[in-house]
């Protein structure tokens, strides 16, 4: 291991604002059996007590990296909390130390897999969930992508009721299964764009209520427009106070974001709710993985390998 990671593990246990617990803390044996169980962690129902400076709603973005977009989005909504979460230490470092010199009050950090998070947040305890880039899982196991059903059951333990997901990811692969998910659950579709830099989001799951979101413009630091219907429906402006702050979408970009769109790569997006009613949540008959695996081709990303052939 390199000094500049040494380095940044032992920076990283000064932060105030980043969690790193041991598995031990959320792994237990009971007696009597060989498997380990999830068991849940002190911070579990008390993030706003004893992480941020005030009680606020929380947002969660999952495989946040270094964390810019965590920071970003905190920058604009002073009035919530948001976490960033990732299992990679030398990444949140990075966003880590960005919001404790700038004593952002409204930032943290927990680094632990993903596959453990509802040991971690109680019912109802987060209001939006950040998928940003997330690794398809092309030829991987469908119950590995953060859209499955398994994690879908996950995120409905601690999201509030009406809470919202959001994917945005360069993967039309995931879009699509997302959709098929989404389609298999009769879940509220909230906004959907397959290329949203060219062709804008559009917003609203009926058609007497579709409404478009404009992509920003090319050249120059010009604001964007409001959300407004599409041409051929009576013209209704979106309210200035949205369900969520819809413009961020636009101009909040991961790194690698900004990366993907320099080589041409369509970033897509979606915004759905997750019904809170019932047990589990069905998987997908319709989502033809062969097809959207060859579309997308190998892989042309900075965060993932190229597919082999």
């Amino acid at each position: 291991m390199g000094h500049g990671k040494l380095k940044k593990f032992a920076e990283n246990e000064t932060f105030r604002c980043l969690l790193q617990p041991d598995a031990s803390s959320v792994l237990a044996k009971p007696e009597g059996s060989r498997e380990l169980v999830l068991r849940d962690h002190a911070i579990k129902g008390n993030w706003n007590r004893d992480m941020f400076e005030k009680p606020q709603p929380i947002v969660l973005e999952l495989g946040c990296g270094k964390g810019d977009y965590t920071i970003a989005l905190a920058r604009r909504h002073p009035e919530m909390n948001f976490i960033g979460v990732d299992i990679k230490g030398a990444r949140l470092w990075k966003g880590a130390k960005e919001a404790t010199e700038e004593k952002m009050g409204n930032v943290a950090f927990l680094r632990t897999r993903i596959e453990f998070i509802d040991a971690f947040f109680g019912p109802g305890e987060v209001s939006e969930i950040w998928l940003t880039f997330s690794d398809p899982q092309l030829r991987g196991s469908e119950n590995a992508r953060l859209t499955s059903p398994l994690f879908l059951q996950r995120y409905r333990r601690f999201l509030k009721p009406d809470g919202i997901v959001h994917l945005k990811t360069d993967s039309r692969f995931l879009y699509e299964y997302t959709q098929s998910v989404i389609r298999a659950n009769n879940l509220e579709v909230l906004a959907s764009g397959t290329d949203i830099y060219h062709d804008g989001i559009r917003t609203g799951v009926t058609l007497e209520n579709r409404r478009f979101a404009t992509p920003p413009i090319k050249d120059g630091p010009l604001p964007l427009m409001r959300p407004r219907v599409a041409t051929g429906f009576q013209e209704s402006p979106l309210p200035e106070k949205d369900e969520w702050d819809i413009d961020s979408i636009f101009e909040v970009q991961t790194f690698y974001e900004t990366m993907f769109l320099k080589m041409g790569l369509p970033i897509t997006y979606l915004a759905f709710r997750l019904e809170h009613e019932g047990e589990g949540f069905a998987y997908p008959t319709d989502f033809d993985a062969a097809y959207w695996r060859e579309a997308e081709g190998p892989r042309r990303s900075f965060s993932h390998q190229p597919t082999k052939q």
